[in-house]
């Protein structure tokens, strides 16, 4: 695959991401939890249905030959899809999408102290303007509007599983797929959210829509980006991954008229931009 493809394939998985947002938003009945369950086993049985046509039998063996890190693997992506979704209901697709970019950031701590790796001076002033533009943000949310707060540290438990994650198979020396990992952890968001959501209220219309989540923004993307990222470099990966959270917001504003406030343009630009930058410069830097 050429170069110019794999960008061209990472932009399309970035645009599948990015579509939960909005189609959450036209949901009538369901709420919190079956979100989460019924789009978690909508992408169980699509992973499920994709590993019988592709390995058959032969799936048993390559989720065991995974051992303990793959089990560690599953269980961060159960956390992610879960809270994920769950704040999707709680605050505004912008707050949600600009908070999981912290991702990059809480990894390059976490491995610093894990795994001992060193942290370039561009990572801890990247850090510490993208902190600065998350507080300004929700300076004001915290006492006109806590459900949002809520939301939001909900939503931060993605950035954090996803630290975990990422830390945990670096130090296992294991090299996981991510699309077993992904089969597990969307069984196991099934199961733990099935109890929470009970009565199942969710009409045959949302079914449909996270039905469609399950398969168009989950599984499909997520095994194009395993595929792409052996012709890809991590950082340039990572930059091109930051396009998830514009597309989700200017879906949400086109689709839906959220509109993201004064605070979230300025603050999110401010993350957003120092992302860039420290993404930018790590690309530079791996291709030198």
């Amino acid at each position: 695959m050429t170069h110019g493809r794999a960008v061209a394939g990472m932009l399309l998985v970035t645009l599948m991401w990015s579509i939960a947002g909005v189609v959450t938003r036209q949901l009538e009945s369901a709420r919190s939890f079956e979100v989460t369950f019924w789009r978690s086993l909508a992408t169980f049985v699509c992973l499920g249905g994709y590993y019988a046509w592709a390995h058959g039998r032969s799936t048993l063996a390559l989720l065991r030959a995974g051992g303990r890190p793959l089990w560690v693997s599953s269980v961060m992506w159960s956390v992610m899809f879960t809270c994920f979704m769950v704040a999707l209901t709680l605050t505004t697709v912008a707050n949600v999408l600009i908070t999981m970019a912290l991702a990059p950031l809480i990894t390059a701590v976490l491995a610093r102290f894990t795994l001992g790796h060193p942290v370039a001076r561009r990572t801890w002033a990247a850090i510490v303007l993208a902190g600065l533009g998350i507080a300004y943000m929700y300076g004001q949310g915290v006492s006109s509007e806590p459900q949002h707060v809520i939301g939001t540290l909900v939503a931060l438990g993605v950035p954090i599983a996803s630290a975990i994650n990422w830390n945990t198979l670096q130090r296992s020396g294991t090299s996981v797929d991510l699309v077993p990992a992904l089969l597990l952890g969307s069984l196991i968001s099934a199961i733990v959210t099935l109890p929470l959501s009970l009565p199942l209220q969710a009409s045959v219309h949302d079914v449909g829509l996270l039905g469609l989540l399950g398969l168009v923004q989950l599984a499909i993307p997520c095994v194009l980006a395993v595929r792409l990222a052996r012709h890809l470099p991590a950082p340039e990966m990572s930059l091109l991954a930051l396009l998830e959270i514009v597309f989700g917001i200017a879906w949400a504003w086109l689709g839906t008229s959220e509109q993201p406030s004064m605070a979230v343009i300025v603050g999110g630009s401010l993350v957003l931009g120092t992302l860039f930058v420290n993404a930018w410069v790590g690309l530079r830097e791996a291709r030198a």
